[in-house]
């Protein structure tokens, strides 16, 4: 019989704790270098992506609201898409040239990877 009551919950397995949230403690802290410090790889690369080709910037240590910035100025400096996975930008399309070149203006230390 189905109850209305939001803490009657139950659970069929559960690995870890009691219900309590423990995001905060498993959360790693991101440290915050200036961009002068960082050294960031760019390459085009169609992996995984049904033949598509993106441009993945990778090397970042930055916290997640920076690179949100960052990701938006690419996209429209490049007139393309992209987005934010797992601390690395994609872009779409290949555009490492153009990348560097900003990269490099706004004060990062980026290079071309791979062929």
């Amino acid at each position: 019989m189905p109850s209305d009551n939001s803490s009657d919950k139950r659970f069929v397995y559960r690995e870890f704790g009691n219900g309590h949230d423990n995001s905060p403690a498993l959360e790693r802290p991101t440290v915050e270098l200036p961009p002068q410090q960082q050294n960031l790889k760019v390459q085009a690369t169609r992996k995984g992506r049904k033949g598509k080709t993106v441009t993945v910037i990778s090397g970042f240590q930055s916290k997640p609201e920076t690179l949100a910035d960052l990701v938006k100025q690419l996209k429209t400096q490049c007139g393309t898409g992209g987005t934010l996975k797992e601390n690395e930008i994609e872009i779409q399309g290949d555009h490492k040239q153009k990348i560097v070149e900003i990269l490099t203006k706004l004060g990062y230390k980026a290079k071309i990877s791979g062929g």
